[in-house]
């Protein structure tokens, strides 16, 4: 235990563990990167699940940017230039745009394309691949995002997790 006086000089309590990775201000703490490891576990972008995953939450992460979350803001604009980056036919970010940014169901979304509702979900399910080629390269290059480990011995060697 270590004691340590607040801004108004009372004294508090903090356990050591509770000061890993958290700012203590008298006796609230904060802990500064919540919210990025929250977004790390619920989307894995390496795999097209996790972008599936992270396109159904788009409207939420809009309220979450506009009431102040940066991580939501740097998320929203990664998936912007995933999607750039991706090489996605128009049928595909089509596919995307109507399904999860305009909120059609894919019936709605693929009369709207003029296509069946099957190819509607190989077109997404190809474009959502596509847009997690794009996470798993940045991951493997360091610039913010990590591979999912995978439990097999043989593609974790492959893949080179921490």
């Amino acid at each position: 235990m270590q004691r340590k006086s607040d801004i108004c000089g009372y004294l508090t309590t903090i356990n050591a563990d509770e000061a890993k990775g958290a700012i203590v201000i008298g006796a609230v703490k904060k802990d500064l990167s919540a919210t990025e490891r929250q977004h790390a576990e619920r989307y894995a972008l390496d795999n097209a699940d996790g972008v599936r995953l992270l396109l159904a939450d788009y409207h939420a992460l809009v309220q979450r940017q506009y009431a102040g979350d940066y991580d939501a803001v740097i998320i929203l604009a990664d998936l912007q230039r995933a999607i750039d980056m991706a090489a996605l036919t128009w049928r595909q970010k089509s596919a995307l745009h109507y399904v999860f940014i305009a909120g059609y169901d894919q019936r709605e979304a693929a009369e709207l394309i003029g296509i069946q509702e099957r190819p509607l979900g190989r077109l997404i399910e190809r474009a959502a691949a596509n847009i997690a080629e794009i996470f798993e390269y940045w991951a493997h290059r360091g610039e913010g995002y990590s591979v999912a480990c995978s439990t097999n011995l043989i593609e974790a060697e492959e893949t080179k997790c921490n």
